[in-house]
């Protein structure tokens, strides 16, 4: 909880409903001491296909702070809310 009571997994719920999905990414980057290796990182963050701003901006920030160079990214990205996702309750069974 944070310190207004909501949880911080609100947030996600709510990025959700705004349309953005659970982004991987999967980035194959060479180092520069061993350009002939491909190395592997994998990422992972909330985000609004097909524009990706959140992996674009870390795919920037990657190109100014890391001296590893991109070689390739392979994205996969799942809605994980729609609005066929929600639907009306039409009945409730009480058990005693």
């Amino acid at each position: 909880m944070n310190g207004c009571g909501r949880s911080v997994s609100d947030g996600d719920f709510a990025r959700q409903i705004d349309g953005f999905g659970l982004t991987t990414a999967e980035i194959l980057y060479r180092l520069p001491d061993h350009p002939a290796l491909l190395q592997s990182y994998v990422w992972q963050e909330y985000d609004r296909a097909p524009e990706y701003p959140v992996l674009r901006g870390f795919l920037d920030w990657w190109r100014r702070e890391i001296e590893g160079m991109l070689h390739s990214v392979r994205v996969g990205h799942k809605a994980l809310i729609g609005p066929a996702d929600f639907a009306p309750v039409k009945a409730e069974f009480r058990l005693n």
